[in-house]
């Protein structure tokens, strides 16, 4: 059972896979925009998950299985939720310098990540698990830097007037 519907103009451009790769490519370098003079060299990189998205999409118009069509559908939910956090991250930490608020969210992100994966595994019979590992293991280094970056920095006053 679905928690929310995906509307028609999110699921659209999953169905073609140069639109579904150059969605999180183009919110990726968007969120970038703001930091580009702080953070330099080509340290990001579009990762594959847009193409991961194309295969749940097709399995999901495809399959004749009820619960696949519904777990493709949960992974589906919850890529759109995670890339709308990840969206949000480089602002909260790099731009309104609020680190504790962007754990927060990256904690989140990176859960749901994993449950995306997990689900799209399943949809997919494992189509989709090597495209999302990288991201991932990004995600999971990226929460440990949040971490201990707000954790060695909690007490600093110079900072408490940004959090």
């Amino acid at each position: 059972m679905s928690f929310y519907t995906i509307p028609s103009f999110l699921v659209q451009p999953l169905r073609t896979p140069l639109l579904a790769i150059a969605i999180p490519v183009v919110l990726g370098s968007l969120s970038g925009l703001p930091t580009s003079k702080v953070v330099k060299g080509p340290w990001y990189k579009a990762l594959p998950m847009g193409y991961a998205s194309h295969l749940a999409i097709k399995v999901h118009d495809t399959s004749f299985s009820p619960v696949i069509k519904s777990v493709a559908y949960r992974g589906l939910q919850i890529y759109w939720a995670q890339l709308a956090l990840n969206f949000a991250w480089t602002g909260l930490f790099f731009g309104a310098k609020k680190q504790l608020v962007a754990l927060v969210d990256i904690v989140t992100l990176t859960g749901l990540t994993y449950a995306m994966t997990i689900d799209l595994h399943e949809a997919t019979d494992g189509a989709t698990t090597w495209f999302l590992a990288p991201y991932c293991a990004w995600l999971s280094y990226a929460t440990y830097l949040n971490t201990g970056y707000w954790y060695l920095n909690r007490n600093r006053s110079d900072l408490k007037r940004l959090e």
